[in-house]
């Protein structure tokens, strides 16, 4: 026969194990929570509206406008998926035969293909943060490395 003494200790650590199971899965999940939060925020502001002053923008988001400028950072962060690749057959970048026929056709109908799209390419390459000018600087970033 089970005594009262063996039935309350049972129960006893049947308790302290669901509390400690318990108390394991809330750490987990707010360790998980903690690695899976969004990094920023997308703000999508309509014409009535003004972004914030240039002075509360940090120095590390004014950076990247600097350097896309070059064109050849640019490059390497939105275009080289394809354009280094030859994936969804995009002309890769220094294959002159491939950029001959694009070229020929001028740099404005290339700033256009790459602004909205064309074909397999989304509009920008996918890089909708993009403004149509630096969209312009890469173009004819690879334009010079293919020609």
């Amino acid at each position: 026969m089970i005594t009262r003494t063996v039935l309350s200790t049972t129960a006893a650590a049947f308790l302290t194990v669901s509390a400690m199971i318990s108390s394991t899965a809330n750490a987990d999940d707010n360790e998980i929570v903690e690695r899976v939060k969004p990094v920023g925020h997308l703000v999508v502001l309509d014409e009535s509206k003004s972004a914030k002053p240039a002075e509360t923008v940090a120095a590390t988001e004014t950076a990247p406008a600097a350097a896309e400028n070059t064109g050849k950072a640019t490059y390497t962060t939105a275009c080289f998926a394809c354009h280094g690749t030859g994936a969804a057959g995009a002309p890769i970048v220094g294959n002159k035969e491939a950029w001959a026929i694009r070229v020929g056709q001028g740099k404005e109908t290339l700033y256009t293909h790459a602004i909205n799209g064309f074909k397999g390419m989304p509009p920008k390459g996918g890089a909708a943060t993009l403004s149509d000018d630096a969209v312009k600087v890469v173009v004819d970033y690879m334009v010079e490395q293919s020609s």
